[in-house]
């Protein structure tokens, strides 16, 4: 690691950061809502609870399903995504991006609110899982905004809360980093609207994968 690196260890979000899922993600959502003949939750409502674990991301985005209907309602929105997964990808840059900072000696991990075994496909599919050194996911752990998955990472690494950033698309990442007590960077190409994302006063606010790569390598 470069004496002049701020950060030892990146934490990175999965969906809406480094893959372009976080349409195809309200999508399902909206399906398996109409297909249970639920009220239809519209963009907003739907893309708002893209990384939070699965209680909550209900809770929020379907609020008259009735607790018992959570595993049909969590089945029908897999089938619909596993139907959609293969036609996602990693945003433009993202493999360059990590390679550059895996060669230039800083640990990368992944903090999702994806489950375990959605998490270990989107590696195997992608093809990038080599680039890191550990991960998280919501059916592990308390789910973001709790700041468990960074704690975690943290024993687990041997890092300080001041030599990690997370990097995330939505408010959930970054009130995670705040709880964890580290720093963050929003990126506003993801699921949530640059302002909200701007209003809670990340250390950084990018709006491409490019932008993201330029701060890094004068921050990080």
């Amino acid at each position: 690691m470069p004496a002049e690196s701020r950060y030892s260890l990146i934490v990175f979000d999965w969906d809406g950061t480094l893959c372009d899922s976080a349409a195809t993600i309200v999508s399902c959502i909206q399906d398996a809502a109409r297909e249970m003949n639920l009220e239809v939750p519209d963009r907003e409502r739907a893309s708002h609870v893209i990384g939070l674990g699965l209680q909550d991301s209900l809770r929020h985005a379907v609020p008259d399903l009735p607790r018992e209907g959570y595993r049909e309602f969590s089945e029908r929105y897999r089938r619909f995504f596993l139907e959609r997964e293969s036609r996602t990808d990693l945003f433009e840059g993202v493999r360059e991006l990590l390679a550059e900072l895996e060669g230039r000696g800083h640990l990368l991990a992944v903090a999702t609110g994806k489950s375990r075994r959605g998490l270990d496909r989107a590696f195997d599919t992608s093809g990038i899982r080599r680039h890191f050194v550990a991960s998280r996911c919501a059916d592990e752990t308390a789910p973001k905004p709790a700041p468990d998955m960074l704690h975690e990472l943290m024993r687990e690494l041997g890092v300080e809360a001041d030599r990690l950033v997370m990097i995330g698309d939505t408010s959930h990442d970054l009130g995670m980093a705040t709880n964890a007590g580290v720093d963050a960077v929003a990126v506003t190409y993801g699921a949530h609207p640059a302002a909200s994302l701007r209003a809670l006063a990340p250390r950084g606010c990018v709006s491409s994968v490019a932008e993201l790569r330029e701060w890094l390598a004068t921050h990080a």
